[in-house]
């Protein structure tokens, strides 16, 4: 088994660390016959669809691990991830990757990525990570102290401790709740969700137009805004309550609900994610319009605040910035929306990758891009006080070979 291997990318300024292929672990192909789409069973969420009539094939590499990733940034990223000691975590489903984000010592952007499968919600801080992946609900800890380094570089080492089978819910954005406990969007059967010791989830909360819990998909519920520690706001495609329905109603039957009085808060949105509420705002992605921005309780309305040129989904907020996630709209599941028109005015191309973005006047402060293999993104998480981070990974010696511990026995006088 070899080592991790560190491999720069043509952008200098940019160090990669990439997964392994020697252990396929829990890895099922990606790979479609020419002119076909890829089956559902490869772990695409409901977003992924087929390959549009008169496009060349594409034949997708066997695995998750010879995907090939190109990767640049904006020339001022590494500096102000460091002055700010911050880093990202991204998650990619298509590519079955998540990406932490930081800065190392020589100056330069660090991409730490690992591999798991149909990488989805992401939500973490300096200590814990939660992954929510094709079947699994994963958590990592952070084993390094304040006065340690991992490989001479990390100051923060995310380990596996726990991978909770949920089977396959389509399990979208989590939260953390006061108590600790971790709820997520389920977006099979339409509803929040905790863990739970004996079944594979625990329902909490489903939308009253849907009139009970089946795997449909039938609002396509996804995004999910926390307020002092309790799930406040969600957001679904449309208020379907028939299987599949959503489809049909992408370019403006979009709602956001309070979890709380199950009141429609907002709606008229095309294709709504990742609500989040920050500095006394209800902030959100209304992804088939391209747009970041807030909801005007009193009109029921969203209020535009800054245009991305892709299908935006996965939203962070730290102080007065943004970090939203770009994909490229490249199938039959956002044709025809206002996205199109947008880019098309702009004279533009869809992205893949993240913007920082400014909540004064919305301005790109900085920006990633991804390119090859990887498509689109799901989902991102700041995590504060997080210089140059680094994961453990399943294809790895580091998940056999590093062992920490604590203990509560005495510590011994040495012996003379």
């Amino acid at each position: 088994m070899a080592k991790d291997k560190k491999q720069k990318t043509p952008d200098t300024g940019i160090q990669s660390n990439q997964d392994k292929p020697e252990l396929e672990v829990g890895l099922s192909e990606v790979a479609a016959e020419a002119g076909e789409a890829a089956p559902a069973a490869t772990g695409q969420p409901a977003e992924q669809a087929a390959q549009q009539p008169g496009q060349p094939a594409q034949q997708a590499p066997k695995d998750l691990t010879k995907l090939v990733v190109n990767k640049s940034c904006s020339r001022s990223l590494a500096g102000w991830l460091g002055q700010n000691r911050l880093s990202l975590a991204i998650t990619s489903y298509q590519s079955g990757r998540i990406y932490l984000v930081g800065s190392d010592k020589d100056g330069r952007v660090s991409f730490f990525e690992r591999i798991f499968e149909r990488a989805m919600g992401v939500v973490g801080n300096a200590q814990r990570i939660y992954l929510g992946g094709l079947y699994q609900l994963w958590r990592f800890e952070n084993v390094l102290r304040s006065n340690e380094i991992m490989h001479g570089q990390f100051d923060k080492c995310y380990v596996p401790r726990n991978a909770q089978t949920i089977g396959d819910v389509d399990i979208h954005e989590l939260g953390i709740r006061k108590n600790g406990k971790v709820v997520f969007v389920n977006t099979k059967y339409s509803c929040l969700s905790e863990l739970s010791p004996t079944h594979s989830f625990k329902a909490i909360w489903k939308p009253k137009f849907v009139s009970k819990l089946a795997p449909e998909d039938r609002c396509h519920l996804n995004g999910l805004a926390m307020v002092d520690g309790e799930p406040k706001y969600v957001t679904a495609v449309c208020r379907s309550d028939s299987v599949d329905g959503w489809r049909d109603r992408r370019q403006d039957g979009g709602v956001v609900i309070d979890v709380e009085t199950d009141e429609i808060v907002c709606e008229g949105l095309s294709m709504p994610h990742s609500p989040r509420w920050h500095n006394g705002k209800l902030w959100l992605l209304n992804a088939g319009t391209g747009y970041l921005g807030w909801v005007d309780f009193e009109k029921k309305a969203f209020v535009p605040h800054a245009f991305v040129p892709g299908f935006a989904r996965g939203l962070s907020m730290l102080g007065n910035v943004a970090a939203v996630g770009l994909s490229k709209p490249r199938n039959q599941r956002f044709e025809g929306l206002q996205l199109d028109d947008e880019l098309k005015k702009r004279d533009a191309e869809p992205w893949c990758g993240v913007q920082i973005i400014s909540l004064t006047n919305g301005d790109v402060l900085n920006w990633i891009r991804f390119d090859g293999d990887m498509g689109e993104i799901f989902d991102i998480s700041f995590l504060p006080g997080v210089k140059n981070p680094m994961m453990i990974g399943l294809r790895t010696p580091e998940i056999r070979d590093l062992i920490t511990f604590e203990s509560d026995l005495p510590v011994e006088a040495p012996v003379a």
